[in-house]
């Protein structure tokens, strides 16, 4: 396609943090394929899509993607503490979709950071975990970019519940684009099976909200999707997309 053979060679004049937020504005209440037309538009090579393998929204923002461009890179963390079986998935779901994928997570091994910082990070515990293994490689992966996309819905936590399509994260030092921020469980799921997404084998199992194994249980019936995320620690974010109650971190 034309859009494509152009899409790194036309010269790009990025928005600035005002341009973002009156785009968002205006893209507020347009379908997620609209607003990744928009991002893929604005930011081309500049964007990256990232992508946890766990849970329903990343695959089902993933397949948007696929259908609009197969060049988008893509990207995961890893931190060393995921489930065999989203492991498992990661590498069968990135052969069908072919897509380019980077797999992102630190050099510090798991003994290395017991010895570093003590016995507990021997079963992931938080908070200084996600720091290390997640939160810090993915700022050193954002380095190269200028926007990144996200799956995370305004339902999904109270603390999400005023995410913008589009804004500026000052932590990361780019453009976040959250295209299924008004989406709701129920149209993440239907999408899913319209268009027969691929989906981690633990969410029949009784997960809901998928992360690392030490840190995630089975959801009980009549549970919060994510209260099997760090069950009975307090804790409720990675620090990725809030940390301490607010989105934009210091």
């Amino acid at each position: 396609m034309m859009c494509e053979a152009l899409w790194s060679e036309r010269e790009r004049v990025l928005p600035g943090k005002d341009d973002i937020s009156r785009a968002a504005e205006s893209l507020e209440g347009s379908d997620p394929q609209e607003i990744l037309s928009w991002a893929i538009d604005v930011y081309g090579d500049d964007l990256t899509l990232s992508v946890s393998f766990g849970n329903p929204e990343g695959m089902v923002l993933l397949d948007m993607l696929s259908r609009i461009t197969d060049r988008a890179q893509v990207f995961t963390i890893d931190t060393g503490f995921l489930f065999d079986e989203t492991v498992g998935f990661r590498e069968e779901t990135m052969d069908c979709y072919r897509m380019p994928i980077e797999v992102v997570g630190t050099s510090l091994s798991i003994e290395e950071q017991v010895e570093q910082y003590g016995p507990g990070m021997r079963t992931c515990s938080p908070d200084t975990c996600c720091q290390v293994r997640k939160v810090e490689p993915q700022k050193r992966f954002l380095e190269d970019y200028e926007a990144w996309m996200t799956g995370i819905r305004r339902g999904q936590t109270a603390d999400r519940a005023d995410t913008p399509v589009a804004g500026w994260d000052e932590f990361f030092g780019v453009a976040k684009v959250s295209p299924l921020v008004s989406w709701t469980s129920e149209q993440v799921e239907e999408y899913a099976r319209e268009y027969s997404v691929p989906m981690n084998p633990l969410l029949k199992m009784g997960y809901r909200s998928i992360g690392c194994a030490p840190q995630t249980r089975p959801v009980q019936e009549g549970e919060d999707a994510r209260a099997g995320r760090w069950a009975d620690s307090g804790k409720t974010e990675c620090g990725i997309h809030i940390a301490n109650g607010k989105v934009g971190r210091a």
